[in-house]
């Protein structure tokens, strides 16, 4: 599919259609985190704070329960 931007105002504005949005789960109102390797724009969600702490609650919750057997599986 070729796009081409939009002007907004005095910037531009890349507009991603509906299906695509659905396709990938987006919601509209969802932040998204935009980056860049020089050579290619990346769209993906921001990264959720809560559940990125949740993950770490859990991570450490199997470690002192199976700390010892994980690392024994390890070597």
């Amino acid at each position: 599919m070729i796009k081409t931007l939009t002007k907004h105002g005095n910037s531009y504005a890349l507009v991603i259609d509906k299906p695509i949005l659905e396709l990938l789960k987006f919601d509209p109102e969802a932040p998204l985190e935009v980056s860049t390797d020089g050579k290619v724009l990346l769209v993906r969600r921001a990264p959720d704070a809560a559940r990125g702490a949740r993950v770490a609650k859990s991570l450490s919750r199997v470690n002192s329960r199976h700390g010892k057997a994980l690392k024994r599986l390890a070597e």
